[in-house]
């Protein structure tokens, strides 16, 4: 049974509105400049950053433009079911968006690592056998040394 304060009546209009965030990147994409200068008078060369997908994005913008868009991704109680497959595919385009721009290295790698939860995890454990120096096992001769 669908909740009946639905935003989204159906899988395509989810699907329209993830489109339509795509394109709102695009626009972001405008406001976050790399400011270089460039040449011998030092130009000044304003290139647009790339912004990455983010789900807390798709989330604002759908808060902004539609309303609360969470339930979907959260289906508590089953009344989203009809769209578990296009809330998975949005997951996964955004995952694949943030680890790929870090391979590339667009987005920071280490940010990207944590939140996708690819950091290398290994567990070091370092047991050493010494025995403790005792300065007075050193052997000294009992003549003091002479011949």
């Amino acid at each position: 049974m669908p909740h009946p304060t639905r935003i989204f009546n159906t899988v395509e209009e989810l699907s329209d509105a993830w489109d339509k965030f795509k394109l709102d990147l695009i626009e972001q994409n405008k406001e976050w400049l790399n400011i270089q200068y460039v040449g011998k008078d030092g130009d000044r060369k304003a290139d647009p950053l790339k912004v990455p997908m983010t789900m807390e994005g798709f989330e604002r913008f759908c808060y902004n433009n539609y309303g609360c868009v969470n339930q979907y991704f959260d289906n508590k109680e089953g009344y989203y079911d009809d769209f578990v497959t296009i809330c998975r595919a949005i997951r996964k385009e955004i995952r694949e968006n943030q680890i790929i721009g870090g391979l590339l290295g667009v987005y920071n790698p280490s940010i990207t690592q944590r939140l996708n939860g690819l950091t290398d995890k290994q567990q070091v454990n370092l047991k050493t056998d010494a025995t403790p120096f005792n300065p007075f096992d050193v052997d000294v001769p009992s003549d003091n040394g002479t011949i």
